[in-house]
């Protein structure tokens, strides 16, 4: 499973490619409100530090200013993923700009019968937000069921992106269910990390190892 981290913040994304875990980068109007920058400044940033898809969102909602908006944002770097919501206009725009080649990210889906259509209309990814979906009284992971289950049925070749993720439990159930991707969060994708027999294991090396009296 690819990961993709969630946010706008530079910083963040630079200590995490570091690591070798991240495939992509997903962003929104609000994560670039939070980071307090240019947004075509960030996106620019964003995609010198890394190589995979970077999502980056059009804000209007009819399909010309979308495309007039797609255009200007896919011109900032190859691997820029054009960010547009699960609407009949954003279904026209993604199915124009896949035909020409740009990946898109059909974002804002909380139905199976919604990723159907965006796989239909071309998506390279859908979006369902499992966090907001339980959120609301539904199982967020159930819709990530559905999804893969339609998708494997037809061949489909949209990737499932499972977005809204709040806690590694998310990240393990998406893997298990065989989604695509899991973009996350900065503090999630490090909570990964955390066990706390790991923490408890380097803590009895240490001691062991200062009471030899060696260094390396």
């Amino acid at each position: 499973m690819k990961f993709f981290v969630d946010t706008a913040d530079t910083a963040e994304i630079t200590e995490l490619a570091a690591t070798g875990l991240l495939d992509g980068v997903t962003t929104n109007p609000s994560l670039v409100h939070k980071a307090g920058r240019d947004f075509k400044e960030v996106v620019a940033e964003i995609c010198h530090i890394v190589h995979g898809p970077v999502s980056a969102e059009v804000i209007a909602l009819d399909h010309e200013g979308m495309m007039r908006e797609a255009e200007v944002l896919r011109k900032i770097a190859d691997h820029v993923c054009i960010k547009v919501p699960l609407t009949i206009d954003g279904l026209k725009t993604c199915k124009k700009l896949s035909a020409d080649g740009t990946m898109v990210n059909v974002t804002l889906c909380f139905s199976a019968n919604q990723a159907l259509l965006a796989a239909k209309a071309g998506a390279t990814f859908i979006s369902p937000f499992v966090g907001r979906h339980d959120d609301n009284g539904f199982d967020g992971m159930s819709l990530i069921e559905d999804i893969r289950l339609i998708y494997d049925n037809y061949a489909f070749h949209t990737e499932i992106l499972v977005a809204s993720i709040r806690h590694p439990i998310h990240v393990l159930q998406s893997a298990k269910i065989g989604a695509d991707v899991a973009t996350m969060p900065p503090s999630v994708i490090k909570g990964l990390f955390k066990h706390v027999l790991t923490d408890k294991g380097i803590e009895g090396f240490l001691a062991d190892w200062e009471k030899t009296g060696q260094s390396i």
